[in-house]
């Protein structure tokens, strides 16, 4: 069934003018931000450990460049 409204929803979106699709996209957009978010937090102790850890790999080399990152998705 979700596939049929999909299928449905694209349907529609690709009749519309790129004015319309902006719009429909900021319709989408504030739709979903009104929605409850339930995602758990983690605790302000965690999210430093956390940042410290990444912090750590980062001095020990363990990270890839933004630059390489976009040169390998260039290449698929």
């Amino acid at each position: 069934m979700a596939n049929a409204m999909e299928q449905e929803l694209h349907s529609y979106f690709t009749r519309l003018s790129d004015e319309e699709k902006k719009s429909f996209i900021k319709l989408l957009k504030n739709f979903l931000a009104k929605r409850k978010d339930d995602t758990p937090r983690p605790s302000l102790e965690e999210y430093t450990r956390e940042l410290e850890l990444a912090d750590e790999e980062i001095e020990k080399g363990d990270f890839i460049l933004h630059e390489d990152v976009i040169k390998y998705f260039s290449k698929k």
